[in-house]
């Protein structure tokens, strides 16, 4: 099970796929984790999902978790499959329960209440989770070390 969780090719798209994936959700995880980038911090978010959304404790710890240390994951390629799988979920559900209600498109231009995201983004979010989950880290990562390859 574990080599075929960690098997990986040699081409470069995979790691540009990784590692665009981490480089969008590192600022969205270290947000809710450290409250970097005018994020709330860990408390604050934690608080917002079980109070204000009423999503339970273990999901949105999740949610966090899957933010933060599976973008860090996604930079080193470590467990790629499974940091993206986590983002999925996150996203999946984000879309369907909030932003699928808010119509298609982003607020870019600020022209919408705050808030009022749609899910555009998602759907990007969404396409790089898949291909990294089928695809795997790439060259350049710890999964491609640990299979065996190097």
């Amino acid at each position: 099970m574990w080599k075929r969780l960690l098997q990986t090719s040699d081409d470069a798209t995979d790691l540009i796929l990784r590692l665009a994936l981490a480089v969008v959700f590192f600022p969205h995880g270290a947000q809710k984790a450290l409250g970097w980038f005018v994020g709330f911090g860990f408390s604050n978010t934690l608080g917002f999902f079980t109070g204000k959304m009423g999503i339970p404790t273990v999901f949105a710890l999740l949610v966090i978790a899957a933010e933060f240390l599976g973008s860090l994951g996604l930079f080193v390629g470590l467990l790629a499959r499974v940091a993206a799988f986590g983002i999925f979920c996150a996203m999946a559900v984000a879309l369907v329960t909030i932003h699928s209600k808010m119509g298609f498109f982003m607020n870019w231009d600020g022209k919408m209440p705050a808030g009022n995201e749609g899910f555009e983004f998602h759907i990007l979010a969404l396409a790089l989770t898949i291909a990294v989950m089928v695809r795997g880290a790439g060259p350049v990562s710890f999964d491609r070390m640990l299979s065996g390859k190097h």
